[in-house]
């Protein structure tokens, strides 16, 4: 027995210490995990907004005046792991009933303004980043270009509802200058709400059920610029509007190339194929986008060419994009007219005591019927003061023409913005 007590004796030491290391390790676990869970980081903002419709029709005017805010929390990393939520509530500040149509509860005697009002979870998702990929699960807003053009896939951010999507998201990087992205779409949250039935996208309370892939691909290793493939898979699961499933095959090339230390060429040449998908009954159609301009000393102007094909039953048409940024803000064509639609138009921006101005004249013509569809001028002046704070006015004037019978819109906003 006396040769035994010692290495028993030893044996338990260790035993002992092993699992004070393991509960040492543990508690460090447990510690790591909590510090990431409550270190993370806070988001506010907040956009008080006026807007203001005038179309030549029997509809009455509208007026809204609107308050969006939101709350977000990205928890920090542990692992690899992190997390993000962020509430989103819009409430109208005017009467106690709509002076517009907010699009979803209905008030049918105003124009649309489509900012209902609503409280609901934006984004909450999980996401890991790790081998030069990052992954996220969960409703998240979905880009793949800079705000605010995303003509494909986007957040539709000037509405005071966000566009959302319940989603798997992968991207990676890993590949020299070349960035990979892929996303599997369950749900679409529109901009519309709870409470909204839009016929034209197929949602029911604002959201949409879909069974959809997306791949973006983007290389930026070529000397004349960024080179952009995209397959967009869209299938609608509602059986109503199953028929407006849809594949979009395109190509894209933007650049610059200076001509002197002030001023610099940019240019941007796009192509896509448009094609039914799964249930879908579209006939095929194609997307060009050709742009020329150029920058100098903090000013831009650029002239743009762009054609969404219509043959008079189907056209091209972007469902999921933040449209509002293309065709005119005066939104007289979201969603692409059957005969397709032509627009060609001039931009300039730059900068005036310190504020952004922005100045765009569209002239649209239909597609297959070469029908004069009017043509719209539009003007922003914004500025951000100390990094948080956004003041800005906004105007739309779009003027018809009577051989295709739109109705003349003019709208207005003066907005206000905070955000940490």
């Amino acid at each position: 027995m006396k040769f035994t007590r010692k290495p028993i004796a030893l044996t338990l030491l260790a035993a002992g210490l092993s699992s004070m290391g393991l509960v040492s390790t543990a508690a460090q676990a447990d510690d790591a995990f909590f510090e990431a869970l409550t270190g993370g980081k806070v988001s506010f903002s907040a956009r008080a907004r006026y807007e203001s419709v005038e179309q030549d029709n029997p509809i009455k005017d509208a007026d809204a005046y609107t308050l969006r805010t939101t709350l977000g929390y990205k928890t920090g990393v542990f692992h690899g792991f992190s997390g993000f939520v962020e509430a989103e509530d819009v409430t109208d500040l005017g009467s106690e009933h709509y002076d517009y149509n907010p699009a979803a509860q209905g008030n049918n005697d105003y124009s649309v303004i489509a900012d209902p009002d609503g409280t609901e979870i934006n984004q909450a998702y999980l996401q890991y980043n790790g081998f030069g990929s990052e992954f996220k699960f969960g409703r998240q807003e979905l880009t793949y270009r800079g705000a605010p053009f995303h003509r494909y896939i986007g957040n539709v951010l000037w509405r005071q509802n966000h566009q959302s999507y319940d989603a798997f998201s992968f991207s990676n990087s890993s590949l020299d200058k070349t960035k990979i992205s892929y996303a599997y779409i369950n749900k679409v949250n529109t901009i519309l709400g709870d409470g909204s039935d839009n016929g034209k996208l197929g949602s029911v309370d604002g959201v949409v059920d879909m069974d959809s892939h997306l791949v973006n691909i983007q290389y930026s290793g070529l000397p004349i610029g960024k080179l952009e493939a995209y397959g967009y898979f869209l299938e609608f699961e509602n059986a109503l509007y199953a028929n407006k499933s849809s594949k979009t095959l395109g190509l894209r090339l933007s650049g610059a190339q200076p001509i002197s230390e002030d001023f610099k060429v940019i240019y941007t040449a796009e192509f896509a194929k448009q094609d039914d998908y799964k249930d879908g009954t579209m006939d095929d159609q194609n997307y060009y986008l050709a742009e020329l301009g150029g920058k100098y000393k903090g000013w831009l102007a650029k002239f743009s060419y762009e054609m969404q094909e219509g043959d008079g039953t189907s056209s091209f048409k972007t469902p999921l994009g933040t449209n509002h940024a293309f065709q005119g803000w005066a939104d007289n064509f979201l969603f692409t007219p059957n005969d397709g639609l032509e627009d060609m138009y001039f931009t300039v921006v730059g900068k005036v005591l310190g504020a952004k101005v922005v100045a765009v004249y569209h002239d649209y013509e239909t597609d297959s019927t070469s029908l004069d569809a009017g043509d719209e001028l539009d003007i922003l002046v914004q500025k951000t003061f100390k990094k948080h704070y956004t003041l800005g006015v906004k105007y739309a004037d779009y003027n018809a023409d009577a051989e295709y019978g739109g109705v003349d819109t003019e709208k207005f906003w003066l907005y206000g913005q905070v955000k940490f």
